[in-house]
């Protein structure tokens, strides 16, 4: 007994030790060069690509500063961007909201797109699927609480965050820390995917959950770790799709269909509780999101096979 279980606990750490070394070398590059291209500007160069954009979902040019700042780091920093930007006390609660589906839709894209890169889909489409996506949906919902006149009161934000340490000392802090946290949580995912093998958990809910894998297109392989990643992050799902890909568990059509959802859907606790501090509403942060994003990748899975050649959006992946 006492074996089998370090035989378990080595194989845990060192699972978890290859997923958290395949990530970290994805983040911290792509960290680095996130930091050096705000600091020259690039956010404000974005920002005005996107303004004539942000009219199409009925949003003022200042949203583009806050969705492009989000696109290149996280949620967080487009949080304090909105707080911090002169005008937004006036915007209606289905602003706010449209808002919020967006900085959920796409954000830290040079990292969660890496990451999907590296579980073997192809950088543009998921690139174009999660920008294009927020900015359909965005657009839907404007129309929608436009049509319904729901949403069109002034929005009362129930918190505003503490400044930030903008520094180089006090962002370097907040990256590691950052990166530690993330070791500790694939840890612990491991951990908790092997108990759900050994006690049968993982049959029982693909079991439970088989009719939506038809509806959705998602392989029942695929199922335990997509769950993680659209509860937790795309980095700790798409981290151990990774290795899933590597090991070529998962086929490579199937992984762009969990990969895909991930991206329009991830963190549904954490992202979405962050995005209702400033104001935003549960229709379209949560609801809207979630439903939309099932939409799309039913109709993707359908349409994956259909295609003679998929090499432009998914490639095979090989360990290493």
């Amino acid at each position: 007994m006492a074996a089998a279980l370090l035989t378990a606990c080595r194989e845990i750490l060192g699972d978890s030790a290859r997923v958290i070394l395949t990530l970290f070398r994805i983040m911290i590059p792509a960290i680095l060069v996130v930091k050096l291209l705000t600091e020259l500007g690039a956010a404000e160069l974005l920002s005005q690509a996107l303004a004539p954009v942000m009219g199409w979902m009925g949003l003022p040019p200042e949203a583009g500063l806050i969705w492009a700042t989000t696109l290149l780091t996280n949620i967080y920093t487009g949080v304090v961007i909105f707080f911090s930007t002169a005008g937004t006390d006036s915007w209606t609660l289905a602003q706010v909201t449209v808002l919020g589906t967006l900085l959920l839709s796409a954000h830290n894209l040079p990292v969660e797109a890496r990451v999907a890169q590296k579980a073997g889909c192809r950088l543009l489409p998921q690139l174009l699927l999660r920008i294009g996506g927020g900015i359909l949906l965005g657009i839907v919902l404007h129309h929608s609480y436009a049509l319904s006149g729901t949403l069109q009161s002034v929005h009362q934000a129930p918190w505003s965050p503490a400044p930030v340490d903008d520094g180089w000392q006090g962002w370097a802090l907040s990256q590691l820390e950052t990166l530690a946290w993330t070791a500790l949580v694939i840890l612990l995912l491991m951990t908790a995917l092997r108990l759900l093998r050994l006690l049968g958990v993982e049959r029982l809910l693909a079991w439970l959950l088989r009719p939506v894998l038809k509806l959705i297109g998602i392989a029942p392989g695929a199922l335990s770790i997509t769950l993680i990643g659209m509860t937790l992050g795309l980095a700790y799902g798409g981290g151990l799709l990774i290795r899933e890909a590597e090991r070529g568990d998962i086929a490579p059509a199937d992984i762009f269909c969990a990969i895909s959802l991930l991206g329009l859907c991830h963190s549904l606790i954490e992202d979405t509780l962050l995005v209702l501090l400033i104001g935003a509403d549960l229709s379209g942060v949560f609801w809207a999101r979630l439903v939309f994003s099932l939409l799309v990748i039913a109709t993707l899975s359908r349409l994956l096979p259909r295609l003679r050649r998929q090499h432009w959006l998914v490639r095979p992946v090989h360990a290493g």
